[in-house]
């Protein structure tokens, strides 16, 4: 990336398919593999006859070979893994691998368990590549020995691929970059066969990071990075409370202060333009605004949740329904009853949300971070006026989401678009947020209410789990709404709860869905970040009430080998059934999201109304580990990303305003907290799963329960208070 222009290394998917017409050094290929409801709903890729050939791969003469990443890179390590699943089929050595972002264009770069979208999430990067990838990369093997056999006049078979050459036992040696033009001229073969899993090489091996040493000696790009010729910089004054639009504003004294260029009105507040970024958000703090509070959420936390509690009185909808729960509890002889509260979270990642726009020759030019290209270029082509084929998006490194930067209705793109269009702007307009415009008044993980009544019969067994579960909709009025709601009910409310794998026999959920301007938005693990806790919390306060252990209670419950296989790895290797020591508890949790299981075993010491989490074993069933380090970095970044919602991190409102502002009162983790950390994958060979996202819900039950263990005390509501 040319970081003065913002203009990729490489060239644009156009320009390389001309380049291979006319015959440069260049080798390019892919293959597209859409899927149907079925697989969709299961949360997996599924092939087609006749995929059209696309472009996932380029190698130039010098031998370097560059993976067109589809996917947004956020820390996550998927370029990595692509790239392994690529070199691995190619036989490419390590050293020549590189990455580049995709152009947008979902006909070709669809996330294959979306759908027909561009866009990454969900943990679904590995997973709907792993098939694909390697077929690119089997293929396009295949091509280069061809070219090879043709070009030598000698039979395929005696030929074979090596570290990026093709070889001969006569002692002929091509690389691949010699014989890229050959290869190009080659029809792309459908049926290349994959490498036999005993002959990997690359796949389950610990593979530095290709994404590293740009990241470490600052040459790589980020938003934040991009500077177009005669770029201004906008900031926007957002309304203090939310729901509320601006009806007018005085910008007479910020445009009086030196490098700010012009003030102008957009729907979601009034920006400031200006030379740098400096003056942009000095100037915005002169603005004067008037503001239609109206529409605005004018509540108090404490007065939401009471609202809430006031709306699960009602009967709900139906979320999951098996047996009769109600005529099951009324045969109980043990029942158990509990209240859960969870509050707003934001996602605070450590880039702030920023992106640069540019009109040029009737095209927008969009350069950002970009999480889900086919919402934010429908959004520009919408506001601008354009058809989305004169959108192009120029996805650069992003500094962190946990969800932030996907937002189905291109919230920060929107406002950038509608800043240009408002301001008429024939300069390239970069929008910067700061952390304050974020954590005060971006989008946030919903606050959510759980009540719960379940009863245990003199087996100990359970009889009856009824269940209800109020929080805003994720998804309704989104583009997503007509996969993700049913019949009203948001999936994302109570996945991990109305899908449990637990055997329940007699088991009702009911959703309620709040209503609130309070804007919502996924959260790393979105619901399963608290319907884990809510079921593995009292999953063993039930073994606790059976006087049974809590490992052996969930085997009893838990019927899928993934599941078992996971839980029993972690017990043994925490030591489960020791014991811990005077003060200290150890807890366990078991929860599967993303299709794939972690079970995390916690150990902690309480003083007084103070505890400290020492230690955490994790146990993970992923699937085949691509790259195992990035695995155990996914988990380990994942217990330190939640460990803050345990100890102090809610987002409160106070008469409808954000308490909360900026690290000084949203604190992250910090490396003093960070326990020790453990992790342990459960040897697979079946396909992947994700990765990203599973270690997040487990960690807020296993430290709960471990709580619990050394003080008798449950932990009901986050962040924690033993007090």
């Amino acid at each position: 990336m040319n970081r003065s222009t913002g203009q990729p290394a490489s060239a644009t998917r156009r320009q390389f398919l001309k380049a291979a017409a006319t015959g440069a050094a260049v080798f390019a290929i892919g293959f597209y593999l859409p899927f149907g409801r079925r697989a969709r709903a299961q949360g997996v890729p599924q092939a087609v006859e006749t995929p059209p050939p696309n472009l996932f791969l380029t190698i130039d003469a010098d031998n370097n070979i560059t993976l067109i990443s589809k996917y947004l890179e956020m820390g996550q390590g998927v370029t990595t893994g692509l790239a392994t699943l690529l070199a691995e089929e190619l036989e490419a050595d390590w050293s020549q691998m590189h990455f580049e972002f995709a152009p947008n264009d979902a006909s070709v770069y669809n996330n294959l368990v979306f759908g027909p979208v561009m866009g990454t999430g969900g943990s679904t990067s590995m997973a709907g590549s792993w098939e694909q990838m390697r077929k690119v990369g089997a293929a396009a093997r295949s091509m280069f020995v061809e070219a090879a056999a043709r070009k030598w006049r000698l039979p395929m078979g005696e030929l074979k691929a090596e570290k990026g050459h093709v070889l001969h036992g006569s002692g002929k040696r091509a690389s691949y970059g010699e014989l890229a033009a050959d290869a190009m001229q080659l029809p792309v073969p459908r049926d290349a066969p994959l490498k036999d899993p005993a002959d990997w090489k690359l796949i389950g091996k610990n593979l530095p990071r290709i994404d590293s040493p740009d990241k470490t000696d600052g040459r790589a790009t980020f938003a934040l990075d991009i500077r177009r010729p005669g770029t201004v910089t906008a900031a926007v004054a957002h309304p203090p409370l939310f729901g509320a639009r601006p009806t007018g504003f005085d910008a007479d004294a910020a445009k009086k202060l030196p490098g700010v260029l012009d003030a102008v009105q957009i729907p979601t507040g009034v920006a400031v333009l200006a030379r740098d970024s400096w003056s942009a958000l000095r100037g915005r703090d002169l603005l004067s605004v008037e503001w239609d509070n109206s529409n605005a959420e004018t509540r108090s936390s404490e007065q939401i949740l009471a609202d809430y509690r006031r709306q699960a009185e009602g009967a709900g909808l139906p979320a999951a329904n098996r047996g009769d729960a109600a005529a099951a509890l009324g045969r109980a002889t043990q029942k158990f009853s509990a209240e859960f509260t969870f509050p707003y979270l934001a996602h605070a990642p450590m880039e702030p949300l920023n992106c640069a726009l540019e009109m040029k020759d009737g095209e927008a030019h969009l350069w950002a971070g970009s999480q889900l290209q086919s919402i934010d270029e429908r959004v520009i082509a919408e506001i601008m006026g354009i058809g989305v084929d004169r959108v192009r998006i120029h996805t650069l490194l992003s500094g962190g989401s946990f969800g932030r930067r996907g937002n189905p209705v291109g919230d920060w793109v929107a406002e950038l678009a509608q800043i240009v269009k408002a301001s008429d702007s024939k300069a390239p307009v970069h929008l910067l947020w700061s952390r304050e415009d974020d954590i005060r008044g971006g989008f946030y993980r919903p606050a959510v209410l759980h009540q719960l009544e379940v009863g245990l019969n003199d087996e100990g067994d359970i009889s009856g789990w009824q269940h209800k579960v109020v929080t805003q909709s994720i998804f309704s009025g989104t583009p997503f709404e007509q996969m993700m709601v049913s019949d009203g009910v948001d999936h994302s409310s109570v996945e991990g709860l109305a899908d449990t794998p637990y055997q329940i026999g007699d088991f009702s959920v009911r959703s309620f869905n709040a209503e609130s301007p309070l804007p919502v938005l996924w959260w790393r693990s979105v619901g399963h970040n608290h319907t884990a806790h809510v079921v593995e919390t009292t999953i063993d306060a039930l073994a606790a009430m059976a006087g049974a252990d809590p490992v052996e209670y969930r085997l009893k419950l838990l019927p899928d080998a993934r599941d078992r296989e996971t839980l029993k790895l972690a017990a043994g290797k925490s030591g489960w059934g020791g014991n811990p020591g005077e003060n200290r508890g150890r807890g366990i949790a078991c929860h599967r999201s993303f299709g794939t299981p972690v079970a995390l075993v916690a150990d902690v010491t309480v003083d007084g109304d103070a505890f400290q989490v020492d230690k955490i074993v994790a146990a993970v069933h992923c699937g085949v580990a691509i790259n195992p380090d990035i695995v155990a970095a996914q988990v380990e970044g994942a217990i330190g990303f939640a460990l803050s919602t345990l100890l102090r991190n809610e987002i409160t409102l106070e008469n409808g305003r954000v308490q909360q502002s900026n690290f000084h009162n949203y604190v992250p983790t910090r490396m003093r907290e960070m326990p020790k950390v453990e992790v342990h994958i459960v040897p697979s060979t079946d396909a992947p799963t994700g990765i990203g996202e599973p270690g997040v819900p487990p960690l807020a039950p296993a430290v709960g329960n471990a709580i619990a263990a050394a003080t008798g005390k449950r932990m009901y509501r986050l962040p924690f208070a033993l007090a």
